[in-house]
């Protein structure tokens, strides 16, 4: 990034006047983040497109929340260049944040075509699109901590470290990182290309998450239905944050992209303090004494597939030029968690849409201060 500079103060609260008005586009608009991500943004006065398969799970975030109200919601396949394409010229975004994906490692083990299909395949469709599509200014790839080539170390990644993944979710992330570098290099450095870059997050958690094979909703799946929860890695740690913690970053890198492009097109980190990095036994303890109840078994699976043990991110990059910073920590972000999926199931005032809302404006206030 040039001369280092000074630590800056977290540039959170800027995010609403620079996006209102703004045309976006968000891939994966139907998923965890995705949803959150739309919400966000049209709380910002932002006009939003959203392309993304059809919800898989039921519930889900999309049906459940509204997400696709006051906007313009596309089912369509990333993996189909052609529907990208017509999706990018009939909206004419401004900003492009690209979070479609196969998200899942275990999946990706019984998957892995679809898998390297949709993560690679399908984020060079998005740029090629991206690329043809003149009014686009910025794109904001959305990868994974997973990324990097894990070597079990316990200091935290930094962006300059080598690509890779032994599973072919991770490897997928991987190889996503290297196309989005190649577009950048080979077709937008010249004046009125759009800028690039990527994003890495951690384990994201929060309200609204189905997913299958992750912890917080394996866990509220047995919570609610008061069955067994079974915890298969107890000692994997991870860096646990909540969902609005990269969203920022993702935002954050949004605008600067659009203001100076050329300063900011490359790839960043966006995760949690190294104590917020532990293993997931201490977080489904936690969770249970939330919520006031749920049954763990530690039942470790000899014959599971390989996922990493540790893994944590550097995010002193982030933090100096985006101004971005964590806001919330763990004990908070949990909480949070779980007062969402316990008004969810437990009932409340507050609908799915105004519970997501509440917390997004929470935490500007949070950011704000």
């Amino acid at each position: 990034m040039g001369n280092r500079q000074p630590a800056v103060d977290n540039q959170v609260n800027s995010l609403p006047e620079f996006y209102l008005g703004k045309k976006v586009l968000v891939t994966g608009h139907t998923g965890f983040k995705g949803g959150w991500l739309t919400i966000w943004l049209k709380l910002m006065g932002a006009e939003v497109t959203g392309f993304g398969l059809p919800p898989e799970t039921q519930p889900n975030l999309f049906t459940a929340a509204e997400v696709g109200d006051g906007m313009v919601s596309t089912f369509g396949d990333i993996r189909d260049l052609a529907s990208v394409r017509k999706a990018f010229l009939q909206q004419n975004p401004d900003i492009v944040i690209h979070n479609a994906a196969q998200a899942l490692v275990r999946r990706s083990y019984r998957e892995p075509v679809e898998t390297y299909a949709t993560n690679v395949m399908g984020t060079v469709h998005v740029l090629e699109a991206a690329r043809t599509t003149p009014s686009v200014r910025s794109v904001v790839v959305v990868t994974s901590d997973k990324c990097y080539e894990n070597h079990e170390w316990a200091r935290g990644y930094e962006e300059g470290d080598a690509m890779g993944g032994h599973d072919p979710y991770s490897s997928s992330k991987g190889a996503a990182e290297l196309v989005t570098a190649a577009y950048r290099r080979s077709f937008c450095s010249g004046d009125g290309a759009a800028a690039i870059a990527s994003a890495r997050a951690g384990n994201v958690i929060g309200g609204g998450d189905w997913s299958e094979d992750r912890l917080i909703p394996d866990m509220v799946r047995g919570i609610s239905s008061n069955t067994p929860i079974v915890i298969r890695r107890p000692e994997a740690v991870r860096p646990w944050q909540y969902v609005l913690e990269p969203l920022s970053g993702y935002l954050l890198l949004g605008q600067k992209l659009y203001q100076d492009g050329g300063r900011y097109a490359q790839a960043w980190n966006f995760g949690p303090s190294v104590d917020d990095s532990i293993p997931v036994v201490d977080i489904a303890a936690r969770v249970c004494a939330i919520w006031g109840k749920g049954d763990l078994r530690i039942q470790p699976d000899p014959n599971a597939p390989h996922e990493t043990t540790h893994l944590r991110l550097n995010c002193a990059k982030s933090s100096q030029y985006l101004g971005w910073c964590q806001r919330l920590r763990l004990a908070q972000a949990l909480e949070w968690t779980v007062d969402w999926y316990r008004a969810f199931y437990e009932g409340s005032s507050l609908s799915p849409r105004a519970m997501t809302e509440r917390q997004i404006h929470a935490y500007m206030q949070a950011s704000a201060s």
